[in-house]
Formats: C-alpha cells, structure tokens, sequence
C-alpha cells in the first residue's frame, strides 16, 4: 500500500500557502467528486466580460477551508470552547458547500434538473462520501444542515457573513479585476467572537463590516448581475431547454454521455439516485462547451443560433430599466423577428424575453449581523452603524431588462 505525505501545502495567490489541516480532509480533496470542481468555473459565464475570470470551484473551496482555519484559531484565542471533532466538521462542510453545482453553477438548475437545487445535490454527495468515509461526515453534514445545537457552527457555513462570502467576494474581485470588491477577510476574522453560541463581531470591526456590505452591493451590479453576464447565462439556459425538447421529441442530439442522461430523463428531487449523482458527478463544463460547439452546426434554427451566439460571443442585446418593461415593446421585437426570420412566436421568444433581477447586499430580516459593543450588549449592525448606507443597502432593488436581437 503506498504511504502518501498528506500534509501537503497548496500555493493560492490570493492566501499564499494553504496548508490541508489533517489526512482525512486530504483524503476527501483526493476523491473524485471534489477532485471534479478543477472543471467548474466559479463564476459561469462571466469569463464572457471579464476575461480573467476562470477560476474554478476548487480554488474558492480551498480558499474557503483556509478562512475557516483563521476562524477557528481567532475564536479559541478569545475562549471559544471548539472541539476537535467541531473543528474537522467544520473544515469538511466548508469544504463541501459547493460540491453540488453543475457545470457553469446556476446554468443547470434552471434548466435539465428540476425542482432540485445545488444544495440539495451537495448534501446528496455528502450523504454519499459519508457511507465511504465510514459516518466520519455526520457532524459536518448536521452543521451544514443547520442543525447544530451551537449556532455559530452554522453560521460560520451559511449567513449573512459567513467563510464562504469572505472567499468569494475576495476571489471573484482578485480575478475579475475590480478592485470594489477586495474586502479585508483577515482583518474580518480577526474580529469575530461567540456571544451565547452565536457568531457575533467586536465593534472595533464595524467599518470592515460597512465595507464588506458596500463591495458585496459592488460586486452584485458590477459582476454577477453584469448586463452581458446576464444575457450569456439566459441564453444557455435556453440552450439547454431547447435540447432538452428536441431530446424528447425523439431527436438525437451530440453529447457525452453524462449530459444525454439528463437531456433525455426528467430529474426531479424525488427520482434522484445514488446512480443519478454518479451520473451527475461526471458532468462538468467542457460537457456543455463541447456539446454547443457541436450544436452551432445543427439543423434546428433555436438551437444553432443559441449556441452560435454564446460560442462566437455574438449576444443579444440587453437593455436594463428601472420600471416593468411595457409588453408592447416586447411584442413589437418578437414581431420583428417573426417577420424576419419567418418563425413562429413560440419560436421567437427563445430571442426575445424579459425578465428582472433584484440585489439586496444586506437582509436584515435573516440571521443579521451583530455587534458586539464594548458594553456587552449584541446589537444588529443597522442599529450599531452610523452610517445610512447600511439601511439602504437593506432595501431591495429591483431592475428590469429585455433582450432582443442586435
């Protein structure tokens, strides 16, 4: 039997070197299914804007366990009480969050499963690694879950600022280029403390907190709900529904095996196996791209200029407004294109549709943010910031937009 040096150290240029804390974490990076988000970009199709932007889901896992580490040390310093065995639980389900995604993450959920989301697919896997890692996962996957008796277990998994934000706001600002987004996660951690089992930060780090809320209200407009992001991702999310249709209607369409499965079954929550996530496990992006290079040469008119216009970057034009988009405008560019092309309108609204996106950098309604005064009082950060922002950036914006043909 080979002996590995399982300690290894990974080179991360935004951390510097992260160091693997124990052989069972090593062991679980090794396994193929975390070994599979090398093939998943973090951020889709955004690489379509920003051209840096192809980092993958194991960078940010990575990332993510190594911001959990730094936590972990800041709250014993402080008296925390963490058990060796919270400590490994809380490693692995940060490790894990995102092991469910699909190829270019949201892409897929919208589109070949339905009704099943890529947090119940991550738990699907953890349930799984768990039988072959002989139960060593149950307390990650009760922490994941929200089940803790101690809160701030979960919390430092999934909240309002949590190890998985710090890593991605941090990322996606270092690889996209805009520097908005580059918060201080050290300066962050280090400010953490445990108030009754509950995450809660020092005063003395309010202004990083402030900080953190603006660059995520940043990142939001200026990244992840980007105008041409948002036209790339609709329009392979209709990729996929449109293969998933001519699939059914008995046509055979090029594709690797793994993605064939999901274009010719119905995947709901309920039918989802054991042998549906092995199938799962073997899709990644190069599928899709694969898929769509071969797809921009078919017969289908739908399906041959959707996957023609995301492979050649030939988009639809976007235009974003602060009001409901008037349905005449909308018919007035379907019947455009109807006339055009000589389509139906079924056919048509595969190229022209509207829809809108909302951005909320802070619910305080949802496991918000505290703050620790110097008192010892825990309030919530809109009540502890002097600043308006905070309540501003508590209120949901909405915007509308409608693409069209150029």
């Amino acid at each position: 039997m080979k002996t590995n040096n399982k300690l290894k150290i990974f080179n991360d240029p935004i951390y510097g070197f992260i160091t693997i804390p124990n052989s069972d974490i090593f062991d679980l990076i090794e396994h193929k299914y975390f070994q599979r988000l090398r093939r998943i970009s973090q951020m889709g199709l955004s690489y379509l804007v920003y051209p840096g932007a192809h980092h993958t889901r194991f960078h940010h896992a990575m990332g993510c366990m190594h911001l959990m580490q730094k936590a972990v040390n800041v709250l014993r310093f402080k008296g925390v009480v963490i058990s060796e065995e919270e400590e490994k639980a809380l490693y692995i389900a940060i490790l894990l969050h995102d092991i469910g995604h699909g190829p270019f993450s949201h892409a897929m959920e919208h589109s070949i499963v339905n009704g099943i989301s890529h947090e119940d697919i991550s738990k699907h896997f953890m349930r799984k690694l768990n039988e072959e890692f002989n139960g060593s996962l149950t307390l990650a996957i009760k922490i994941f879950e929200g089940k803790h008796h101690r809160p701030f277990l979960c919390e430092l998994i999934s909240s309002q600022f949590d190890m998985d934000r710090a890593d991605y706001l941090k990322r996606d600002s270092f690889y996209t280029g805009v520097a908005e987004g580059n918060i201080n996660s050290e300066r962050l951690i280090t400010m953490l403390n445990v108030v009754d089992d509950r995450l809660v930060v020092e005063e003395k780090g309010i202004y990083s907190v402030e900080k953190f809320l603006v660059a995520r209200r940043f990142m939001y407009w200026q990244v992840y709900l980007h105008k041409t992001g948002l036209v790339a991702e609709q329009l392979l999310v209709r990729v996929l529904k449109r293969a998933k249709e001519l699939s059914n209607s008995g046509v055979q369409l090029k594709s690797s095996e793994a993605l064939s499965y999901f274009l010719n079954n119905e995947i709901t929550a309920e039918n989802f196996t054991d042998d549906t996530l092995e199938t799962f496990s073997r899709l990644d992006d190069s599928d899709i791209v694969w898929a769509m290079k071969q797809w921009q040469y078919h017969d289908d008119f739908i399906l041959k200029n959707l996957c023609d216009m995301i492979i050649n970057r030939d988009l639809l034009k976007i235009k974003l407004k602060n009001k409901p988009i008037k349905p005449s405008t909308l018919n007035m560019h379907i019947d455009d294109l109807i006339e055009k092309y000589n389509i139906s309108r079924d056919d048509a609204k595969y190229f022209v549709f509207i829809d809108e996106i909302s951005n909320q950098a802070y619910q305080s309604e949802n496991q918000n943010i505290k703050i620790l005064q110097k008192t010892g009082k825990v309030v919530d950060i809109t009540k502890a910031s002097d600043q308006f922002s905070i309540k501003a950036l508590s209120k949901p914006v909405t915007k509308y937009y409608i693409c069209y043909p150029k």
